[in-house]
């Protein structure tokens, strides 16, 4: 790997890189569907995407979670054991909404914080919880790694 040795999140460098014409020709399509003006911005964000992938991967790093559950709030005592269990990780859970979909069902989505095994292990709780019909946990950063 070449470095030009200058520094500063200003800075750009510019590589090259060889690729097959067939997989290049399939990454341009992908990127016009897209909405992408360039490889270059293409490519920073497949590059910030496995920087968060690794992030994650090491359970110490701090990150950031967003975490939506569809379930039923006519399922007893549902959203009280929901409630009982988000107080238990008040340290991590910064924000949560409840959306009303229609007579029946809900979405919550709740943000969390704090290191990446942490935010995985109160995520399987509560998808794993009986009567919620779906969970995605969706995995960011806090940026403050990232270029």
């Amino acid at each position: 790997m070449k470095k030009n040795g200058k520094t500063g999140k200003n800075h750009v460098s510019r590589f090259g890189v060889s690729i097959e014409t067939d997989l290049l020709d399939q990454f341009d399509a992908l990127i016009q569907r897209k909405g992408y003006r360039s490889r270059s911005e293409a490519f920073r964000d497949l590059m910030r995407e496995q920087l968060v992938r690794e992030e994650w991967e090491d359970g110490d790093k701090t990150a950031v979670g967003i975490l939506g559950l569809v379930y039923s709030h006519d399922t007893r005592e549902l959203t009280k054991k929901l409630n009982r269990i988000q107080h238990r990780f008040f340290r991590n859970i910064i924000s949560t909404t409840h959306i009303h979909l229609d007579h029946h069902n809900c979405l919550e989505v709740i943000v969390m914080k704090g290191k990446s095994a942490d935010i995985t292990h109160i995520a399987d709780i509560l998808i794993s919880t009986r009567s919620v019909k779906d969970g995605k946990l969706l995995k960011t950063t806090t940026g403050a790694e990232i270029g």
